[in-house]
């Protein structure tokens, strides 16, 4: 699911649509059925589902995209289906009778496949013709406004999931040893925490804040961290004082989104709930749903029972956007949250 708060792209037709829906969701669908929400003449949301299997029920996605659709305080939608008709069709009608259950008109329904695109609605074949339009992206205002506008589409999810992926070969096993290095550090830091500091609580905080205060200064000035940066904050992330500090921390800023993609990428499997889990945060706040969903699921498959994944993972589902939680302001005003949380000293 995608908060589309950020970008403003001028829609004008089908084709502007389906142009746009790729930079909607940070990737080109493929065998999915796609709903974009609107709220007056606004785009506000896109949702994605996969195309449900041919011997299975279409209802449960309809009535979750649904679902989610309607917590956005939507007034109509369209929906699209990218793949074969004999699988697209049933999905986008279930889709669609889901909506109208939800009390959302339902502005049009697309089908895309092989670079045309047909319309449920439309009979006319003027417009509309029985063989379908064929439709090029480039013809388009739309990716140039998109990329001018900083927005990417990768070519499919499996580029998405890429971008999150842990390194390999020689700068993995760097990464092994700085981490190892980064251990008995921790190990020398408690052995020489005062006796009054139980159990070098305080010790461990006061270096977690240190290296997450470091590492963001370094990333919002474009400095890349060293292998034993990232094994030192990767490790104090697990104590979780550590990562509530970070947390409070990060915003939907690109160097956040940098800072913690590089840092979960190379961080140890054992490690890696916590940058994750960062990631997904600071790329929801950002209107970036994808790769935050992208981001949980590497965390939770990792590390299941990690409950900040749990939580962030919900919340996405659900669709639910940051301006909806107590305190936290609209995608695209980073920031207000922090002072907010400081003042009032809670995190929802």
């Amino acid at each position: 699911m995608t908060s589309t708060d950020r970008p403003r792209l001028a829609v004008r037709s089908p084709a502007d649509l389906i142009a746009a829906v790729p930079y909607l969701l940070g990737f080109h669908p493929a065998d999915s059925v796609v709903v974009v929400a609107m709220r007056g003449r606004r785009i506000t949301f896109a949702a994605r589902a996969d195309l449900p299997e041919p011997a299975s029920e279409a209802d449960p996605p309809a009535r979750h995209l649904a679902g989610v659709i309607a917590r956005q305080q939507a007034d109509s939608a369209t929906v699209i289906g990218y793949g074969p008709a004999t699988r697209v069709t049933p999905a986008v009608d279930a889709v669609r009778a889901a909506l109208a259950g939800a009390g959302l008109a339902v502005l049009d329904a697309l089908r895309v496949t092989d670079g045309r695109w047909w319309s449920y609605l439309c009979a006319e074949p003027e417009c509309c013709p029985p063989d379908g339009s064929p439709y090029d992206p480039g013809a388009s205002a739309v990716p140039a406004a998109a990329v001018v506008a900083g927005q990417v589409a990768l070519p499919d999810r499996a580029a998405l999931v890429a971008q999150v992926a842990p390194v390999g070969g020689p700068v993995r096993v760097a990464m092994r040893r700085a981490t190892a290095r980064a251990e008995r550090r921790l190990t020398d830091l408690l052995d020489q925490a005062p006796p009054a500091d139980l159990l070098g609580g305080r010790s461990l905080r006061a270096a977690g804040v240190a290296a997450v205060r470091a590492a963001l200064r370094r990333q919002r000035r474009g400095e890349r961290l060293t292998d034993d940066e990232v094994g030192w904050l990767s490790l104090l992330l697990t104590h979780l004082p550590v990562r509530d500090h970070a947390w409070d921390r990060t915003d939907g800023r690109d160097a956040d989104i940098a800072l913690w993609t590089d840092v979960l990428r190379r961080a140890e499997p054992e490690l890696t709930a916590a940058p994750a889990s960062l990631l997904a945060f600071a790329a929801w706040r950002a209107g970036q749903g994808a790769l935050a969903a992208v981001a949980l699921e590497r965390a939770l498959t990792e590390h299941p029972d990690y409950t900040l994944a749990a939580l962030l993972d919900d919340l996405l589902r659900r669709g639910v956007p940051p301006s909806e939680l107590d305190g936290w302001p609209a995608v695209g005003e980073p920031g207000v949250v922090r002072r907010r949380e400081r003042r009032r000293g809670r995190r929802p």
